[in-house]
């Protein structure tokens, strides 16, 4: 799965149309295998984008749940304590000669 596509279910304040829409955009540039289309491409690119989302706002607006809703600051700022030791890990070691 795309490391930019992340939870969208549950979240307070609830999710926007643009979040809908950028998680769509990132989940067909995936299937795709591209970022952007050729132009020969572009109009069956944006009408997956649409379509997908469309159907992740009417996922979102048909799930349910008894869990209370998840803080979004607390949730992205685990989501940046994670990159960081992610990225630290891979980063090289200075080291002195």
């Amino acid at each position: 799965m795309c490391r930019s596509i992340h939870t969208l279910h549950n979240l307070e304040p609830a999710v926007t149309e643009e979040e809908v829409r950028a998680a769509a955009l990132q989940y067909v540039r995936k299937v795709a295998g591209t970022t952007r289309p050729s132009r020969a491409n572009a109009a069956a690119f944006e009408r997956a984008v649409d379509e997908v989302a469309h159907a992740t706002a009417h996922l979102l607006a048909h799930l349910v749940t008894s869990a209370p809703p998840k803080d979004r600051e607390a949730v992205a700022a685990k989501r940046r304590a994670r990159a960081q030791a992610r990225y630290a890990a891979a980063a090289p070691s200075a080291t002195t000669v």
